[in-house]
Protein backbone atom coordinates (compact mmCIF):
# COMPACT_ATOMS: atom_id res chain seq x y z
CA UNK A 1 0.00 0.00 0.00
CA UNK A 2 1.34 3.54 -0.72
CA UNK A 3 2.35 5.75 2.41
CA UNK A 4 1.69 9.49 1.99
CA UNK A 5 4.88 11.58 1.72
CA UNK A 6 5.48 14.47 3.62
CA UNK A 7 8.34 16.13 2.17
CA UNK A 8 7.22 17.74 -1.15
CA UNK A 9 8.00 15.91 -4.63
CA UNK A 10 8.35 17.57 -8.33
CA UNK A 11 5.13 16.84 -10.47
CA UNK A 12 7.54 15.19 -12.84
CA UNK A 13 8.27 12.70 -9.91
CA UNK A 14 4.50 12.15 -9.03
CA UNK A 15 3.93 11.50 -13.13
CA UNK A 16 7.14 9.16 -12.76
CA UNK A 17 5.61 7.19 -9.75
CA UNK A 18 2.84 4.37 -9.74
CA UNK A 19 1.59 4.10 -6.59
CA UNK A 20 -0.89 1.64 -5.74
CA UNK A 21 -3.42 2.65 -5.12
CA UNK A 22 -3.04 5.94 -7.45
CA UNK A 23 -2.46 8.82 -4.88
CA UNK A 24 -3.54 12.91 -5.46
CA UNK A 25 -0.92 15.20 -6.09
CA UNK A 26 -1.74 18.16 -4.09
CA UNK A 27 0.77 21.06 -3.91
CA UNK A 28 3.96 18.78 -3.97
CA UNK A 29 1.94 15.79 -1.58
CA UNK A 30 1.09 12.47 -2.21
CA UNK A 31 -2.22 12.05 -0.60
CA UNK A 32 -3.30 8.35 -0.30
CA UNK A 33 -7.16 8.20 -1.20
CA UNK A 34 -9.80 5.98 0.94
CA UNK A 35 -10.70 2.77 -0.87
CA UNK A 36 -10.42 -1.10 -0.87
CA UNK A 37 -13.54 -1.91 0.76
CA UNK A 38 -16.25 -4.03 -1.12
CA UNK A 39 -18.85 -1.38 -0.68
CA UNK A 40 -16.61 1.37 -2.50
CA UNK A 41 -15.86 -1.20 -5.32
CA UNK A 42 -19.56 -2.64 -5.77
CA UNK A 43 -20.69 1.20 -6.01
CA UNK A 44 -18.68 2.18 -8.44
CA UNK A 45 -18.52 -1.22 -10.75
CA UNK A 46 -22.65 -0.23 -10.83
CA UNK A 47 -22.03 3.00 -11.56
CA UNK A 48 -19.16 2.10 -14.56
CA UNK A 49 -22.38 -0.50 -15.59
CA UNK A 50 -24.97 2.17 -15.30
CA UNK A 51 -22.84 4.98 -17.91
CA UNK A 52 -21.44 2.23 -19.91
CA UNK A 53 -24.58 0.98 -20.77
CA UNK A 54 -25.52 4.09 -22.07
CA UNK A 55 -22.69 5.54 -23.26
CA UNK A 56 -23.00 5.30 -27.16
CA UNK A 57 -26.53 6.45 -26.72
CA UNK A 58 -25.27 9.78 -25.08
CA UNK A 59 -22.05 10.42 -26.55
CA UNK A 60 -19.74 10.05 -23.08
CA UNK A 61 -17.31 7.63 -21.44
CA UNK A 62 -17.33 6.98 -18.13
CA UNK A 63 -13.79 6.38 -16.66
CA UNK A 64 -12.95 4.99 -13.60
CA UNK A 65 -9.73 6.36 -11.32
CA UNK A 66 -7.93 8.26 -13.75
CA UNK A 67 -5.86 11.44 -12.49
CA UNK A 68 -7.28 14.62 -13.20
CA UNK A 69 -4.71 17.62 -13.36
CA UNK A 70 -7.20 20.15 -11.49
CA UNK A 71 -4.40 22.78 -11.79
CA UNK A 72 -0.86 23.08 -12.32
CA UNK A 73 0.28 21.98 -9.00
CA UNK A 74 -2.99 19.43 -8.02
CA UNK A 75 -3.95 15.95 -9.72
CA UNK A 76 -6.80 14.25 -8.40
CA UNK A 77 -7.73 11.05 -9.03
CA UNK A 78 -11.15 10.54 -9.31
CA UNK A 79 -13.35 7.50 -8.29
CA UNK A 80 -15.53 7.92 -11.69
CA UNK A 81 -15.77 10.88 -14.30
CA UNK A 82 -17.61 11.22 -17.79
CA UNK A 83 -15.75 12.36 -20.85
CA UNK A 84 -17.52 13.21 -24.08
CA UNK A 85 -16.62 11.23 -26.47
CA UNK A 86 -15.23 14.20 -28.47
CA UNK A 87 -12.96 15.65 -26.05
CA UNK A 88 -9.02 15.12 -26.00
CA UNK A 89 -7.70 12.23 -25.92
CA UNK A 90 -6.08 12.77 -22.89
CA UNK A 91 -3.67 10.17 -20.89
CA UNK A 92 -3.98 12.61 -17.74
CA UNK A 93 -7.58 14.37 -18.12
CA UNK A 94 -6.66 18.01 -18.59
CA UNK A 95 -10.42 19.13 -19.93
CA UNK A 96 -13.43 19.35 -17.36
CA UNK A 97 -15.01 16.20 -17.94
CA UNK A 98 -18.96 16.82 -17.51
CA UNK A 99 -19.09 14.61 -14.09
CA UNK A 100 -16.64 13.66 -11.80
CA UNK A 101 -18.26 11.12 -9.48
CA UNK A 102 -16.52 10.69 -5.71
CA UNK A 103 -17.76 7.54 -3.53
CA UNK A 104 -16.98 7.84 -0.01
CA UNK A 105 -15.47 5.54 2.35
CA UNK A 106 -16.34 4.66 5.53
CA UNK A 107 -12.89 6.77 6.66
CA UNK A 108 -13.51 9.92 4.60
CA UNK A 109 -14.29 12.64 5.97
CA UNK A 110 -16.48 16.12 4.60
CA UNK A 111 -13.24 18.55 5.28
CA UNK A 112 -10.81 16.46 3.40
CA UNK A 113 -13.66 16.39 0.22
CA UNK A 114 -14.12 19.74 0.54
CA UNK A 115 -10.63 20.98 -0.95
CA UNK A 116 -11.17 17.79 -3.26
CA UNK A 117 -14.50 18.90 -4.43
CA UNK A 118 -13.32 22.60 -4.68
CA UNK A 119 -10.38 21.58 -7.43
CA UNK A 120 -12.94 20.45 -9.32
CA UNK A 121 -15.03 23.51 -9.52
CA UNK A 122 -12.30 25.83 -9.93
CA UNK A 123 -11.22 23.46 -12.34
CA UNK A 124 -14.43 24.14 -14.31
CA UNK A 125 -16.47 20.58 -13.73
CA UNK A 126 -20.13 21.57 -13.73
CA UNK A 127 -21.23 18.27 -12.23
CA UNK A 128 -19.70 16.98 -9.27
CA UNK A 129 -21.49 13.81 -7.34
CA UNK A 130 -20.71 11.97 -4.31
CA UNK A 131 -22.44 8.71 -3.09
CA UNK A 132 -22.74 7.04 0.08
CA UNK A 133 -22.37 3.42 0.19
CA UNK A 134 -22.78 3.13 4.04
CA UNK A 135 -26.22 5.51 3.73
CA UNK A 136 -27.34 5.30 0.34
CA UNK A 137 -27.50 8.52 -0.63
CA UNK A 138 -26.25 10.65 -2.94
CA UNK A 139 -25.79 14.36 -2.83
CA UNK A 140 -24.98 16.91 -5.67
CA UNK A 141 -21.59 18.82 -4.68
CA UNK A 142 -21.73 21.19 -7.66
CA UNK A 143 -22.24 24.33 -6.00
CA UNK A 144 -19.86 23.84 -2.93
CA UNK A 145 -23.25 22.52 -1.08
CA UNK A 146 -24.15 18.70 -0.41
CA UNK A 147 -27.77 18.66 -1.70
CA UNK A 148 -29.21 15.38 -1.03
CA UNK A 149 -30.70 13.75 -4.18
CA UNK A 150 -31.79 10.02 -5.76
CA UNK A 151 -31.90 10.97 -8.39
CA UNK A 152 -29.58 13.28 -10.89
CA UNK A 153 -29.80 14.98 -14.08
CA UNK A 154 -27.20 16.66 -16.26
CA UNK A 155 -28.82 19.85 -17.52
CA UNK A 156 -28.83 19.64 -21.37
CA UNK A 157 -27.64 16.05 -22.08
CA UNK A 158 -29.35 13.36 -22.04
CA UNK A 159 -27.09 12.03 -18.89
CA UNK A 160 -29.07 10.78 -15.91
CA UNK A 161 -27.69 8.70 -12.84
CA UNK A 162 -30.75 7.15 -10.93
CA UNK A 163 -29.05 5.86 -7.29
CA UNK A 164 -32.20 3.62 -6.55
CA UNK A 165 -31.43 1.80 -9.97
CA UNK A 166 -27.16 1.43 -9.09
CA UNK A 167 -28.62 0.15 -5.35
CA UNK A 168 -30.74 -2.30 -6.60
CA UNK A 169 -27.50 -3.88 -8.64
CA UNK A 170 -25.73 -3.23 -5.43
CA UNK A 171 -27.99 -5.29 -3.38
CA UNK A 172 -27.83 -8.19 -6.29
CA UNK A 173 -23.90 -9.23 -5.79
Amino acid sequence: MATAHNLPISVSEYLHTSYQPDCDYVDGVIEERNLGELDHSDVQESLLAWFRAHSKEWGYRAVPEIRIQTSSTRFRVADVCLISMSAPREQIIQTPPLVVIEILSPDDRVNRYRQRLEDYRQMGVKNIWVVDPASRKGFDCSTGSWIELNYFAVAGTPVVLDLAAIFADFDGK
